[in-house]
């Protein structure tokens, strides 16, 4: 498992050459930002989770920014980031605004359906489109929160509960080979 994400994870010689990372190569060139383990598994995994929520292109920005600062796996982290993508974000977002109605309690009834491009030009669906986030505010932002909280905690159990069965079948493996070559 490990060999296979390590063939896919960049070189400490292609972060130092490409020329829009040499300014920041000291930071990102830090051992623990590529170093593949259970903690900085599990850490970059709940990072990732975390950030995946953030709207628009800054989510990966967020993971990278996060994984400097708690020294979890760089390439991991934001490639976690992706589970939010055009076809699952408004699903997350409506979970979203459901938990946070919920915990504010308030009913989820008063939802209000996005607007429809229909005859709208582009920019004018845009502006409605802005109107209508703003318009769901407080649960929205709360909900979104506690869920990416939810989501990076069970991450963070899940890939440490993951690797300690795989270090278990591993042990039991060598356990077996042994008794068996004896």
């Amino acid at each position: 498992m490990r060999k296979t994400i390590k063939r896919f994870l960049p070189n400490h010689e292609s972060v130092h050459s490409n020329r829009w990372l040499r300014p920041f190569a000291n930071t990102l060139l830090h051992p623990r930002l590529w170093h593949l383990n259970r903690h900085s598994a599990a850490g970059a995994i709940a990072l990732g989770l975390f950030c995946g929520l953030i709207p628009g292109p800054f989510q990966a920005l967020a993971a990278a920014a996060g994984c400097v600062m708690f020294r979890v796996n760089l390439p991991l982290a934001v490639l976690t980031t992706l589970y939010s993508n055009p076809l699952t974000i408004v699903p997350l977002y409506v979970l979203a605004y459901g938990l946070g109605s919920r915990v504010m309690g308030m009913s989820t009834n008063g939802f209000v359906k996005p607007p429809d491009l229909g005859e709208l030009q582009f920019a004018q669906w845009l502006g409605e489109l802005a109107d209508w986030m703003v318009g769901l505010g407080k649960p929205l932002a709360l909900g979104l929160i506690l869920l990416a909280a939810i989501f990076s905690l069970a991450g963070y159990i899940g890939v440490k509960a993951a690797w300690r069965l795989w270090l278990i079948r591993a042990w039991h493996g060598r356990r077996a080979r042994r008794n068996g070559a004896a």
